[in-house]
């Protein structure tokens, strides 16, 4: 599968500038009566499937970080990015995980990575 870094658009800015690298993922969230039973049996309830891309930032100028920061740090953003099962661009609303910066000078960062978790299951 070929996804062109230029189709992820998050908060209306195009992020393909910004990374290096997308990794897109689809967990399943499990109810509590799931697990395996005694015969080895899995079992139990799935909630659904909540998509996961994991962007790896290069290093960012403090004006690009001006851009990038506040999108991290907002309760939810708008993500659109192209989905391979549905062959068509998708937008969800998202959360972000923790990310921090470490800094080798005064005027640069390194790369860096952030989750964007949808906050609603797959359809």
């Amino acid at each position: 599968m070929y996804v062109d870094k230029n189709s992820l658009v998050i908060n209306g800015i195009n992020m393909g500038q910004y990374i290096v690298e997308a990794k897109f993922s689809y967990p399943r969230l499990w109810a509590s009566d799931s697990g395996r039973n005694l015969a080895g049996k899995m079992t139990g309830t799935l909630i659904g499937i909540f998509p996961k891309i994991i962007l790896q930032f290069r290093p960012l100028t403090r004006e690009e970080l001006n851009i990038i920061a506040p999108i991290l740090d907002s309760a939810n953003q708008t993500v659109t990015y192209y989905d391979p099962k549905e062959n068509k661009n998708i937008t969800m609303t998202t959360y972000t995980g923790d990310w921090e910066l470490t800094n080798n000078n005064l005027n640069q960062n390194q790369g860096f990575s952030c989750s964007f978790i949808s906050v609603e299951k797959r359809a």
